[in-house]
């Protein structure tokens, strides 16, 4: 008797229906197989499934000997509209041979390669229309690229011309397959009587799809044998093919279906695989430059020829990777060859499991392709060189099966691929893309196959070509020509003047504050003289402006570029020559000082290639240090004694009248009122909140969020939450200006700003969603009084000037005058002392409404590590933080922390704006949980996202996984009153989930001696070494100051272990080790 194959339990007469969401059917699937592992049972009405996630149980199942294609699910379904053709044709069902026989010799090389003109055509149509559209046209992927391989296959399959790029709705052919596709779906989730009683309408326009569809194709047919024409396609091989060994030919029927068969499968799965390799590419910036590169060396700036697809090795990798992570069809179903109950059971998993008469076996591509076993523990990242011809060549049998298996594989597979390619080379080849949104978060459209949901970018054309001379190139073989210079410029914002001169300001921004920067200094820059484009990096790619002073405004995340940056400077550092020769720019930068292996590398790293580029620096780089929490006071230091006076010296100084306003232009009404909110999160739904800590102690919180629909998340995964100020802040801020509670804003248009513009909302919602106002004020807002200092220098701040002018009476401008230098970093900064706070201070300063927003930067998300896992509820998660209430160190008030402050006051039922932003790569569980060990180091909340970890652990083991052993080293104050997730962690421990370490700081002596939770690591260094051999990774959480400690034990442990063995150590040798592990083994989290 084999081993029992684990499962959902479900419920009788049910089974598992209610483990299966119908409209997210393949997410059903694998979120059931992070819970079970290798193979699972699923026992639906009528049927039994077995589903199989490993590269080795996938190679038994391609064992044609034992097993056979078994149509199941959906596929039934569409075999009402496709009959016998190729995809849906029943296994040994004459048909199918007869139509596998014929059309075999037109998918061969030859005939393949006569389709490459017309597929060329079609391609042509899409690259003219993105080129007509221009750089600002937010482009569907999925739906272009959908009419993109309908019109292929229509043209080649059918001789039909659908004409989708030359028509706003679809031809009725294809109105009809979508809906018949989706209708298909539905009606295998639902009992067969059900769509003939309770679902009658749409049955009569089902049977109508499916007539329109075969009357399309029947037409085809008539007009070929009534007015034949000598051509290799594939009409007249359906037509006048014989079989080799019956000497049979297809009737009219089978054609027909075998014509809408190639529209249904082909169309879908090509321009799901195009989706997502532009997902993957624009996600990947060093794989998108390498592929440019590779067309760029190929092909050049000729058209694209049959001939060049065979020398484009890494594009072939990157389709082929792109098929691995996400198999546009993600699975098929065997099933035994035997019909002989007397055969059963039979075995699979090395005879481990049994096979029951009847039972399907169900592949999950998506799991079985991403096995670490075969692809290692980065099997989820996008590598196109393991899937270059040598490696792609040593891989495991049926490593990688995204067109099916044996003699039921996609017999389109050679058509689809030269589509592909060649659709690939030609955008390459004349544009430069960039998304939407570069953090966009992939989630899965489902139909009959797989596609990226709500994916955009923008395609701007590339080395000047203009579409008029692209169109040449495309359609008459000629080289594109060049446009002028100024259609190079990277698109500006609209001038505000003939006579100002032009600056762009390039920003590379994340969380927003680099994009608040560039967007204030194009504010200051207005006033100076200067019309200032500001945009972020990515749109600058191989566009950087020559004729106008070019500032770049940049963070680094542990040494990698923000996500709009990111394109940019793959191409910045694929540069060879003097190309920025006559570009004049400055660089800023922003960044931590813990992470010093990586402070400040990318605003370093472009200062010194612009300048090896050929650029001139025209102002010494700056750079502030978010540990500070200075930032726009360094900015600002930087912009007005550093950055002004090398632009004026550089081209000249403006008149600038001190009084002139800075302030944003605003109209107060008190009627009518709305809001709205502009950043990119969704709406969750807040479930249940709970307060962690006794009282007394620092307070410490649980809240429970129901996510909004298809948004998805992994363990070790951050929730932004975009927050609103305290209401009683936000009532300072209106009393202080004397803003009804009722009162509306109108910002107009055309202003350098975040804010709304063009549109009224109320003063209360713009001050509470939309503005920092906890933000301590910079150096120019603080020296409202210095005149006479201002007027002297070249550092004229005009926001400034006007609070100087609004303080009539002079002690009191001279205190304010005093707040310079160090009385300004200790009495403002390290006060946290906001400009409200000043106003408050010094109620004189009688400065406008609109002056005030104009020094605010906007709303910036904040990032908490979800402490849940997906396994537990994906539609759920769950956050652990502390909350910031504290006594201000400056007028007696209280310091209420924006976000953790806005989430305590949150109860069920509430909404909140939200959206996953992922962890690095390696603060995830491994992918190979039964061997590779896990030690989490946590203090306080930073247990967060280790109680998602052994929640996920403890998933997996009670559906009967064998996992790696785990330690988990916890810091916290008390045994009792602050002790998070105590029972749930105890109860984690009884079933071997984890092994629990405490430090309690407040009583050492309950945890062994140990005070911090590096300590107590350190006591139980022996054990942790023991995992470590094992191959364990370590994961650290917590304050810079736990991060620091763990690294100095972890270190320590190793320059001992190197001294017992004879092989001592120096400092620097154990640092490069250190370095060596970090991200691989070792992957810390640390928090200010």
């Amino acid at each position: 008797m084999g081993t029992p194959i684990p499962g959902p339990t479900g419920l009788p007469f049910l089974g598992n229906i209610t483990d299966l969401d119908h409209e997210n059917f393949l997410a059903s699937l694998l979120h059931l197989a992070d819970i079970y592992g290798p193979i699972y049972m699923l026992k639906l009405p009528g049927r039994e499934m077995i589903t199989v996630t490993t590269r080795e149980l996938l190679d038994e199942c391609c064992n044609e000997k034992k097993f056979h294609k078994q149509l199941s699910g959906a596929l039934i379904q569409v075999r009402n509209g496709l009959g016998d053709g190729l995809f849906t044709a029943f296994h040994n069902e004459h048909n199918w041979g007869l139509a596998h026989r014929i059309l075999m010799p037109a998918f061969g090389p030859l005939a393949i390669r006569d389709m490459f003109d017309e597929m060329h055509d079609i391609a042509g149509q899409l690259v003219n229309k993105w080129a007509r559209y221009g750089p600002n046209y937010k482009i569907a992927v999925t739906d272009d690229f959908t009419r993109l391989t309908l019109d292929s296959i229509a043209l080649c399959a059918m001789d039909t011309r659908f004409n989708s790029f030359y028509r706003e709705d679809l031809h009725p052919f294809v109105g009809a397959m979508v809906y018949f596709l989706v209708e298909s779906g539905a009606r295998s989730s639902r009992p067969q009587f059900a769509s003939n009683f309770f679902y009658k309408q749409a049955t009569r326009k089902y049977n109508e799809s499916i007539e329109l569809m075969k009357s399309v194709a029947m037409q085809v047919i008539r007009e070929r044998r009534a007015h034949p024409v000598d051509k290799k396609d594939l009409v007249n091989a359906f037509i006048h093919g014989r079989d080799a060994k019956t000497g049979e030919s297809l009737s009219d029927d089978n054609i027909a279906n075998n014509m809408i068969t190639f529209l249904v499968a082909g169309h879908e799965t090509t321009s799901g695989l195009l989706s997502f390799l532009f997902v993957c590419l624009l996600k990947n910036p060093a794989a998108y430059k390498t592929a440019q590169r590779e067309v760029d060396e190929v092909i050049g700036n000729g058209p694209v020829k049959f001939e060049h697809l065979s020398k484009i090795p890494y594009i072939n990798a990157c389709l082929r990777e792109t098929l691995r992570l996400y198999p546009t069809a993600p699975g098929f179903s065997v099933k035994p060859l035997s019909d002989d109950p007397k055969d059963y059971p039979i075995y699979i998993g090395k005879e481990k499991y049994e096979v029951n008469y009847g039972q399907i076996i169900s592949v999950l591509l998506p799991r079985a392709h991403r096995d670490p076993l075969v692809w290692g523990e980065d099997a989820e990242d996008f590598k196109p060189e393991r899937m270059l011809d040598d490696s792609f060549n040593k891989l495991p049998p049926n490593s990688w099966k995204p067109f099916g298996n044996g003699a039921r594989a996609c017999i389109g597979r050679p058509f689809a691929w030269q589509e592909a390619q060649l659709v690939v080379c030609l955008l390459l080849q004349n544009f430069t893309f960039r998304a939407d949104d570069p953090g966009y978060q992939l989630t899965i459209a489902e139909t009959l196959t797989i596609k990226p949901k709500d994916f955009y970018m923008y395609a701007t054309l590339r080395d000047g070509i203009d579409a008029i001379h692209l169109e040449r190139k495309l359609y008459s073989g000629a080289d594109a020509g060049k446009t002028s210079a100024k259609d190079q410029k990277v698109e500006a914002i609209a001038s505000r003047g003939k006579s100002k001169k032009n600056m762009s300001i390039l920003y590379g921004s994340n969380t927003g504050t680099c994009e608040s920067l560039a967007r204030t200094l194009a504010n200051t820059a207005s006033i100076r003289g200067y019309d200032a484009t500001v945009n972020d990096l990515d749109a600058a790619t191989g566009n950087v402006p020559k004729d106008q002073p070019v500032v770049v405004i940049t963070a680094s995340y542990e040494g990698a570029p923000p996500d709009n940056a990111a394109h940019f400077m793959e191409w910045l550092q694929d540069l060879k020559g003097r190309e920025l020769g006559g570009t004049k720019y400055t660089v800023f930068g922003c960044g931590h000082r813990d992470w010093q292996a990586t402070f400040q590398r990318i605003p370093q790293l472009t200062d010194n290639l612009f300048e090896e580029r050929g650029a001139q620096r025209i102002a010494a780089r700056g750079y502030a240090d978010t540990a500070n929490g200075d930032i726009f006071n360094d900015f600002d230091k930087w912009a007005d004694q550093t950055f002004w006076p090398a632009i004026g010296n550089e081209y000249g100084h403006e008149e600038i009248d001190p009084t002139e306003s800075r302030g944003l232009e605003v109209e107060i009404t008190t009627h009518s009122r709305s809001s709205d909110l502009r950043q990119d999160v969704k709406e969750a739904i807040v479930k249940d909140t709970e307060v962690l800590t006794a009282s007394g102690e620092p307070e410490k919180r649980h809240i429970e969020l129901q996510l909004p629909t298809n948004m998805t998340y992994k363990a070790g995964d951050y929730l932004a939450v975009l927050p609103l100020n305290h209401g009683k802040v936000v009532k300072r801020v209106m009393s202080r200006f004397s803003v009804p509670w009722d009162a509306m804003i109108k910002i107009p248009e055309g202003q350098n700003t975040m804010l709304p513009t063009g549109r009224e909302m109320s003063a209360y919602g713009m001050l509470a969603a939309y503005t920092e106002l906890n933000q301590p004020a910079t150096a120019k807002v603080s020296k409202l009084g210095s005149v006479a200092l201002l007027l002297g220098t070249d550092c004229l701040a005009k926001n400034v000037a006007i609070i100087a002018q609004s303080i009539e009476e002079s002690s009191t401008r001279e205190e304010v005058e005093s707040l310079t230098g160090e009385a300004f970093t200790k009495g403002i900064t390290n006060k946290r002392v906001s400009v409200l706070d000043l106003l408050e201070k010094y109620p004189t300063a009688a400065i406008p409404f609109g002056d005030f927003l104009a020094m605010l930067p906007p709303m910036r998300i904040r990032q908490y590590s979800i402490s849940s896992s997906p396994l537990v509820d994906p539609t759920t998660c769950t956050l652990t933080y502390s909350v910031l209430n504290q006594e201000a160190k400056v007028g007696g008030k209280r310091y209420l922390g924006i976000a953790s402050n806005y989430l305590s006051e949150l109860s069920k039922g509430d909404r909140i704006r939200v959206s996953v932003r992922p962890s690095h790569q390696a603060f995830h569980p491994p992918l190979d949980i039964s061997n590779v060990p896990l030690i989490m180091v946590c203090s306080g909340t930073g247990l967060a996202p280790f109680r998602a970890f052994v929640q996920e652990r403890a998933k997996q083991m009670e559906a009967g996984r064998q996992l790696a052993p785990a330690m988990l080293f916890i810091g916290c104050r008390h045994h009792e009153r602050d002790c998070l997730y105590h029972s749930e962690l105890e109860h984690f421990k009884s079933i071997g989930a984890v092994d629990v370490r405490y430090a309690f700081s407040t009583e050492p002596e309950k945890s062994e001696g140990c005070k911090y939770v590096q300590h107590r690591l350190r006591k139980d260094i022996d054990e942790a070494q023991q995992l470590w051999e094992k191959g364990a990774r370590i994961y650290v959480c917590g304050s810079s100051a736990v991060g620091e400690g763990v690294r100095e034990v972890v270190m320590q442990r190793y320059a001992e272990e190197a001294e017992k063995e004879g092989k001592a150590k120096t400092t620097t040798e154990v640092e490069e080790w250190f370095k060596g592990i970090r991200n691989e083994r070792y992957a810390s989290d640390v928090f200010v």
